[in-house]
């Protein structure tokens, strides 16, 4: 499994403190040693269909799976509240 930061979602990663990219990095090593990443996500409805968010203490990572590459790409990276407001 290879997970994939875009310049937006790391942009928005390295804006935190560093005990959450700490947080958030380990969270993301324990996601590539997942043979199904749908184990530990929920499916997004709405306006996200399609996407995947995983809970990492108060921060969310929105993500698109591509199965066929077995990639995860972050699309966003962020606070609970902030992620959300988008939705």
């Amino acid at each position: 499994m290879k997970i994939v930061f875009p310049a937006k979602a790391k942009k928005q990663f390295l804006k935190f403190d560093h005990s959450i990219q700490t947080q958030i990095q380990k969270f993301v090593k324990k996601l590539e040693k997942l043979k199904n990443p749908r184990e530990t996500g929920k499916m997004l409805v709405g306006n996200r269909l399609g996407f995947w968010r995983y809970r990492v203490g108060d921060y969310r990572l929105i993500c698109r799976i591509q199965d066929k590459e077995l990639v995860i790409v972050v699309v966003e990276v962020g606070h609970r509240r902030e992620v959300h407001e988008d939705m």
